[in-house]
């Protein structure tokens, strides 16, 4: 069908996947990490990853995975943590994969958590990197938040970078919350603790935002047409393209004639 048809598909999709999310919210995990920069490698070296956080939408009980808890478990001082960082990374993806194995079963929400730069794929290779074997979640169970929304609401429902300024429109709380840039900056100064911090918002975050979505609450920059699309149009190429309802249509109007003839 034409691209506005397409359009109007997509928003039923994405509005019939977040009603699926909300009515098994307790199935529901929220997931973000924080990780190395993945710019400026020239020696392709895979992001060194310092926290992930997951959290359960229905209870919001949150669990994290992170360098200086496994270190300090470990007995390691924060100034012996650099030389000690890939045993400890590896520990740490250990806990984190034993988590994911107990459940394989749940939807994973993620922001942007899609290829090897940064998401579960970037994740997957630095623990095989350390010798791990990763746990695999199969791909229908994740679910990008980001492109949910760009299908509710349209590509300019909010400027880039969205989620800063989702946060901003409305109200959330941004405590702790740091940028990419800044999160790359607290990585070189090895601020492991502020990482975390981070990590632990953006969950919340995340949360807050579906839940808004789901209600209706959420505020974007969207006008009517982005939320809805050009309906007539889009009604318009569903009849030209299904002779069934262009049939039915045209026996209305028939009828509708003839009924007015003989008035």
């Amino acid at each position: 069908m034409g691209q506005a048809w397409n359009k109007v598909k997509k928003r039923r999709q994405a509005k019939s996947k977040l009603a699926e999310l909300m009515s098994k919210a307790e199935q529901v995990i929220v997931i973000h990490y924080s990780c190395e920069s993945f710019y400026d490698r020239p020696d392709g070296s895979s992001p060194r990853i310092t926290s992930i956080a997951v959290r359960n939408l229905e209870s919001g009980q949150t669990t994290s995975f992170s360098i200086h808890q496994v270190a300090e478990r470990k007995g390691y001082s924060a100034s012996a943590l650099e030389q000690h960082y890939n045993e400890l990374e590896k520990l740490m993806l250990d806990e984190f994969y034993a988590y994911v194995r107990l459940h394989g079963s749940h939807f994973w929400l993620h922001w942007n958590m899609r290829d090897i730069n940064y998401g579960f794929p970037a994740i997957a290779h630095r623990y095989k990197v350390l010798q791990g074997d990763p746990e695999e979640i199969n791909e229908s169970k994740l679910v990008d938040l980001s492109r949910l929304l760009i299908a509710i609401y349209g590509d300019n429902y909010i400027p880039h970078t969205r989620l800063s300024n989702l946060i901003d429109k409305n109200s959330i709380s941004n405590k702790d919350f740091l940028n990419g840039k800044d999160e790359a900056e607290a990585f070189d100064k090895k601020q492991y603790v502020k990482l975390h911090q981070s990590t632990l918002r953006k969950v919340d975050v995340l949360s807050s935002i579906i839940e808004r979505t789901a209600d209706g609450s959420l505020k974007t920059n969207s006008k009517k047409r982005d939320l809805y699309g050009n309906y007539f149009t889009a009604l318009t190429e569903l009849i030209k393209e299904n002779p069934i309802i262009s049939g039915a249509i045209a026996l209305i109007g028939f009828v509708s004639a003839v009924i007015s003839f003989f008035k």
